[in-house]
């Protein structure tokens, strides 16, 4: 329960997904054979989250690009927290 770990602060999936970390996730668990799935009601609010034996290796082009540049802006916008958050103890 995140509430009672103050390291620990749960987000959803949408920003999850946003962040371009659940492609990135998805592109390594690929290789074993493996994804993280997330299944939507058509108003995007999710039904459930598993992990999956999957048959795919790897994405199309265009979504490693997209996934990609998701990735450069989130790290672009929290790069000072991640430093900061990183070097907590010190």
């Amino acid at each position: 329960m995140t509430e009672d770990n103050p390291m620990l602060q749960e987000k959803q999936w949408n920003e999850f997904r946003d962040t371009g970390l659940f492609f990135y996730v998805n592109q390594i668990l690929h290789a074993f054979g493996w994804a993280l799935v997330v299944e939507l009601e058509m108003d995007g609010q999710v039904i459930r989250a598993y992990p999956a034996r999957t048959k795919f290796r790897g994405f199309g082009q265009d979504s490693i690009d997209k996934g990609y540049k998701k990735i450069a802006a989130f790290l672009r916008k929290e790069a000072e927290t991640l430093y900061a958050e990183a070097h907590d103890d010190e």
